[in-house]
């Protein structure tokens, strides 16, 4: 009987051991994180940089065409760019009339993430408020996601479809209890930096009570602010105020449950900013040339589809090289300054930059200038804000990157690297096995 109560208690002790050693990841994004942020003492993030003196930081990270949220997040945790995963901007190319509707199904990324591969694994993963989450394998989701709502001009009704779609059932009841307190459609309010306060309170909810061995958390109240303001101003501030205290929290959720020792934190965003006074309407030209009738869209043989500082075209006919052709000319026609505004962007272009593989061509918008969908009014119109989804290939657009913990080296400083180079170090640091992609494991981030 001693016998037997020894080797259960040996077993007991070497199960623990074991879990003692398990690798966990965080993986924080920060909405429209710019790299000034963490790098520039008067943007007052003081927690991720002291994370970014215990670890490695970036110069610069470059995205993806368009540098928007959906495409950029679902590259974060493949490894590959639009054109092999499949999401290739936030909202679908809606010729027919915009719905409202965003690519919100997980079911449309096309190859394996994190989250399957952990899942193959039976490593515990938590997702909150990641894009094209619905129906993620991940072991504890809350989605970003929303209703539409019936009558136009109402808000989007969110707090509901998150209590509706979190897996498992009632967990986003156990969130409300535990974390964050009773939520409604006010706290999912962009308008207040609130929301990452309460998607911080979550995540370390999780992290405390689950341990998870992969987690992903989306802030988005900078994002938002940099749009309103553009890349500077109260609010922004404000905001980056707060997803830096949302970070700390989030860290002190890892010491708290115990596994501080074996925890990597990667902070990272999915673009930067850039600050926009006119607004391009690329689909007036084809209306004007009888392409594109926004009163009769079923009739229409082209269309743009704009995303921030790009846009791209889209032919009902794929084959229709005519029609290709003839808006070419259109762009090619327009007087010299407004040609200036943008660079046309071929086919194989597209493809070397891994966009959407169903453009005919797609434009990118100097900065300075954003698209827009209407059809109708001039070509060239007033705007103000800031936007992105801009082609990568200069600073302001680049992101963030800010990694520490576990297995990462202390004082490494890394001039320039892409979204598609972080799947590859999380697949590293929690042993599964990421097919190859389009990034690389950078070797000298890790510690020695």
């Amino acid at each position: 009987m001693k016998k037997a109560f020894l080797v259960i208690c040996s077993l007991v002790l070497l199960h623990m051991a074991a879990r003692s050693q398990e690798a966990h990841v965080i993986l924080i994004s920060i909405d429209g994180l710019r790299p000034e942020f963490y790098k520039d003492p008067s943007w007052n993030m003081v927690h991720l940089r002291q994370g970014m003196k215990e670890g490695v930081y970036a110069e610069g990270v470059d995205g993806v065409f368009p540098t928007v949220t959906y495409p950029s997040h679902t590259t974060m945790i493949t490894g590959v760019k639009p054109l092999k995963h499949g999401i290739y901007y936030n909202t679908p190319s809606e010729p027919l009339g915009i719905s409202g509707k965003w690519i919100w199904q997980y079911e449309n990324i096309k190859v394996p993430t994190i989250f399957s591969l952990a899942k193959d694994k039976r490593l515990k993963t938590a997702s909150v408020f990641w894009p094209v989450s619905v129906g993620s394998p991940a072991t504890y989701s809350v989605p970003e996601y929303w209703y539409l709502p019936k009558e136009k001009g109402s808000d989007r009704i969110m707090a509901q479809a998150l209590r509706e779609n979190s897996h498992p059932a009632g967990l986003f009841e156990e969130l409300e209890q535990h974390a964050t307190g009773k939520l409604d459609e006010q706290d999912f309010n962009g308008d207040y930096i609130g929301i990452d306060e309460n998607l911080a309170r979550m995540s370390s909810y999780l992290i405390r009570q689950y341990k998870p061995a992969f987690l992903a958390v989306h802030l988005v109240t900078v994002d938002h602010f940099e749009h309103e303001q553009g890349r500077d101003g109260d609010k922004v501030r404000a905001a980056v105020a707060g997803v830096d205290r949302a970070v700390k929290s989030i860290r002190e959720a890892v010491a708290k449950a115990g596994i501080e020792d074996n925890t990597t934190i990667i902070v990272t965003g999915d673009h930067g900013f850039v600050d926009i006074h006119s607004l391009l309407s690329p689909n007036v030209l084809l209306a004007k040339a009888g392409l594109y009738d926004p009163q009769k869209p079923e009739n229409w043989k082209a269309y743009f589809h704009p995303s921030g500082g790009g846009a791209f075209l889209q032919l009902k006919d794929k084959n229709d090289t005519k029609t290709k052709e003839q808006v070419l000319q259109l762009l090619k026609s327009l007087p010299v300054q407004q040609q200036k505004t943008f660079i046309i962007k071929s086919r194989e272009e597209l493809d070397a930059v891994g966009a959407d593989a169903t453009a005919a061509f797609g434009l990118a918008a100097q900065q300075g200038f954003s698209f827009g969908a209407a059809a109708t009014g001039d070509f060239v119109r007033a705007t103000k804000g800031g936007t992105h989804g801009f082609f990568p290939d200069f600073k302001e657009i680049q992101t963030g990157f800010v990694a520490f913990g576990k297995g990462i080296r202390k004082g490494g400083v890394i001039p320039q690297m892409g979204l598609v180079d972080i799947a590859p170090l999380i697949s590293k640091l929690l042993g599964l096995e990421l097919p190859a992609g389009d990034g690389m494991l950078y070797s000298g981030v890790l510690a020695k």
